[in-house]
């Protein structure tokens, strides 16, 4: 029984062997082949950059803001606005005129008046009395605007010739700047109001009384107003 059995470590045939060694000798080269590849393969990868490996992430260009608005200063408040808002109040309630544009003529007043060292209230009066507010007023005589002021007689004093009276802050100007010089002149308030209204020789000084009563209500109407904004 035992001699039919193979021994263990017996030798295989000839041919068998042979078979075997050349199919080793095809597949390890194979391998070498393969494993030489992957090697190079992963050294490669090791010895390259990471940035070349995972591209980097690109931050976003920052979007350009437009330029924010310079911030607006405020606006330094004179102190004859609450004046000129109280008289140009209390003189478009008398002659029922727009209260805006009566702050336009009443702001022109007091600018005026401060420059050439005349009571702007003063101008005001006149105003009242010559034009009753009337920019494009015109007398018989050839006086026009809101001081009834007769261009041929101060054209020195006119920049843009007799047009231009027409214009309410140019007729303010000339108007303060005739009556200024007018009371200097005369040597008092009275006649110099009397010389402007053409009536030195008046001794009952009429136009200057009214002139001066129109201006005491114009002083009347800012003082109730300074009393009733004073708390």
């Amino acid at each position: 029984m035992a001699s039919l059995l193979p021994r263990m470590g017996r030798k295989t045939a000839p041919g068998i062997g042979r078979a075997r060694w050349h199919h080793a000798q095809g597949v390890v080269p194979v391998l070498l082949v393969a494993g030489l590849a992957a090697l190079l393969s992963a050294s490669a990868a090791r010895n390259e950059p990471l940035s070349a490996v995972v591209p980097e992430a690109q931050a976003p260009a920052p979007q350009e803001q437009p330029p924010a608005p310079p911030a607006e200063a405020p606006r330094a408040k004179s102190a004859a606005e609450p004046d000129i808002e109280a008289v140009a109040g209390a003189v478009a309630r008398r002659y029922r005129i727009s209260e805006e544009a009566t702050r336009e003529l009443v702001g022109a007043a007091y600018g005026e008046g401060r420059r050439i060292g005349l009571d702007p209230l003063l101008i005001i009066a006149v105003i009242a009395v010559e034009s009753r507010f009337n920019p494009i007023a015109q007398s018989d005589g050839g006086a026009m605007g809101l001081m009834q002021v007769i261009p041929h007689y101060h054209a020195d004093l006119l920049d843009g010739g007799r047009g231009s009276v027409l214009d309410p802050r140019t007729n303010i100007g000339l108007g303060a700047r005739v009556l200024k010089d007018y009371i200097r002149r005369a040597g008092t308030e009275i006649a110099g109001l009397q010389l402007y209204n053409g009536a030195a020789g008046d001794a009952s000084t009429g136009y200057a009384n009214k002139v001066l009563g129109e201006r005491q209500r114009l002083v009347d109407a800012l003082r109730r107003w300074h009393e009733r904004n004073r708390a």
